[in-house]
């Protein structure tokens, strides 16, 4: 038996977060926004107090990810990428830690598995939302659009 959820939410981690939720009924996004993980956490929370199980969490895991196109040039600018990489495997170590803590229903995903790195013109046309989005709240709608 498959479950039904009332609410998908995506999180696209990092230092900026991207956070949107999905609206299954209404096959509409509720929110789409880029916050500071915390918040997001805090979101997340809200939304599970609320809703219980009828909320579905996927977060896109680069744990999953086995290399990582590398076009940089000096030793400098291929430290600081990989440095990136690091922190946003950090941080979907802790959201792994903290939906297995708290209950939540959750998904860790596959970058590929989602059509991700869309500039806000290509989203809009796709998904038909009009409002301002940033390339991580954009990730994160990716993971959960039609749902």
């Amino acid at each position: 038996m498959i479950k039904k959820y009332a609410y998908v939410i995506g999180i696209d981690t990092g230092v900026a977060t991207g956070v949107a939720t999905w609206n299954v009924t209404a096959k509409k996004f509720e929110l789409i926004k880029t916050t500071a993980i915390h918040k997001a956490m805090m979101y997340v929370k809200q939304m599970y107090d609320t809703y219980g199980g009828s909320i579905l969490v996927r977060v896109e895991d680069p744990r999953l990810r086995t290399w990582f196109q590398s076009n940089y040039k000096s030793r400098d600018e291929e430290r600081k990428m990989l440095q990136g990489v690091g922190s946003v495997k950090r941080d979907a170590h802790i959201w792994d830690d903290f939906l297995k803590d708290t209950g939540i229903p959750y998904e860790m995903t596959h970058p590929k598995d989602s059509k991700t790195k869309l500039n806000a013109l290509s989203f809009s046309r796709l998904t038909k939302y009009e409002k301002r989005t940033s390339e991580h709240s954009r990730d994160a709608a990716m993971l959960v659009f039609g749902y």
